[in-house]
């Protein structure tokens, strides 16, 4: 009896821990990944290195015998590829919304997914129209939406270019993607191998459309700018390293509790988040944005509830790409649910 007690014991500490570490690097990541971003202005080095730390992580991690990922193969990665594009436009638009907006308005356009997968899903993929639940927590996420965007004082163009450019690319991840991805057979850590792989793969790319590479280059020819400042190349390690920590936990959460526990952890993440960032600085919105913002939160609750049904059985080594992809609940939870996959910035 008496070992019973401990084995359980240990179970229970062992859960706790999980699940205190999944919310503690889920509320802080956002955050983080705004103030990296504002010490270090170079959005598309930023994410490279934030790749290239969750797939050397999940490499040398598999090496050392304590997970287990799909080996990388030209067919598959071939295969792969779209997912990986559109998953890197959303993380690439997702940055540059933190770049020129506050945590607030990234948290409350993440909050926006349910509605626009709810209409793609009906208009594009004839599924079926949305209860009246459901129906009523999308107009709670409208409402708290347009109320933010409509007291927001740091609106700007450039802002809001970006978070419309990241509603469409993380819908289309949503709607169409994780679809594609379910028929590879991948497992989750070969699935986030894969993602950031392919990503890093792309992000020079990028670097040349937007113009960076010169930026980088300038500043290193000059050994001036944040490039060489230590306060920023802490920031950027720190979001490496919180995004790779949330791959770790957020999996491995995912496997010691329930879903629905695990969607209660989510929206206390989120409002942690709003606690957390309206605490430490300015960049926050006002006191009624913050309220719309709340109401846009209250809208994802009432939406999970109203789409959730059994829990399914969970399976260890195939990917359910639903829950990693975006985020992923519906809600977009985990970008951190993008950041699960990526094994960086998301929620």
């Amino acid at each position: 009896m008496s070992s019973i007690r401990i084995d359980a014991s240990k179970q229970h500490y062992t859960t706790t821990f999980l699940v205190v570490g999944y919310a503690f690097c889920s509320s802080l990541l956002a955050i983080i990944n705004k103030y990296a971003i504002t010490q270090f202005n170079y959005p598309g080095l930023l994410t490279a290195l934030q790749y290239l730390t969750s797939a050397l992580g999940v490499y040398l991690l598999g090496k050392l015998g304590f997970l287990h990922h799909d080996p990388f193969t030209l067919d598959t990665a071939k295969r792969f590829f779209p997912a990986a594009l559109v998953f890197f436009l959303a993380i690439f638009t997702n940055t540059n919304l933190l770049r020129h907006a506050n945590v607030d308005t990234f948290i409350v356009f993440r909050s926006l997914t349910p509605l626009l997968v709810a209409l793609a899903d009906t208009v594009f993929r004839h599924q079926p129209c949305p209860s009246k639940l459901t129906f009523f927590s999308l107009v709670v996420i409208l409402a708290g939406a347009v109320g933010y965007v409509s007291t927001d004082s740091a609106f700007t163009l450039t802002a809001y270019s970006w978070a419309f450019a990241y509603l469409v690319t993380i819908t289309t991840e949503m709607v169409y993607i994780k679809h594609m991805v379910m028929n590879l057979g991948l497992n989750t850590w070969g699935f986030v191998l894969y993602n950031n792989l392919l990503s890093l793969m792309i992000a020079p790319l990028f670097w040349f459309l937007t113009g960076e590479n010169f930026e980088v280059f300038d500043a290193l020819k000059s050994g001036s700018g944040s490039l060489f400042d230590p306060s920023a190349l802490a920031a950027v390690g720190l979001s490496c390293v919180f995004g790779l920590a949330i791959s770790f936990f957020g999996f491995a959460a995912r496997k010691a509790v329930s879903a629905t526990a695990f969607t209660v952890t989510g929206v206390v993440n989120k409002f942690l988040t709003v606690a957390i960032n309206v605490l430490i600085w300015d960049k926050h919105a006002s006191p009624f944005g913050l309220l719309c913002l709340l109401f846009t939160i209250v809208g994802g609750v009432l939406y999970q509830q109203s789409v959730t049904g059994p829990a399914p059985v969970q399976r260890d080594t195939t990917v359910d790409v639903e829950k990693n992809t975006g985020d992923y609940d519906d809600d977009g939870d985990d970008l951190e649910a993008e950041r699960l996959l990526k094994g960086t910035l998301a929620s």
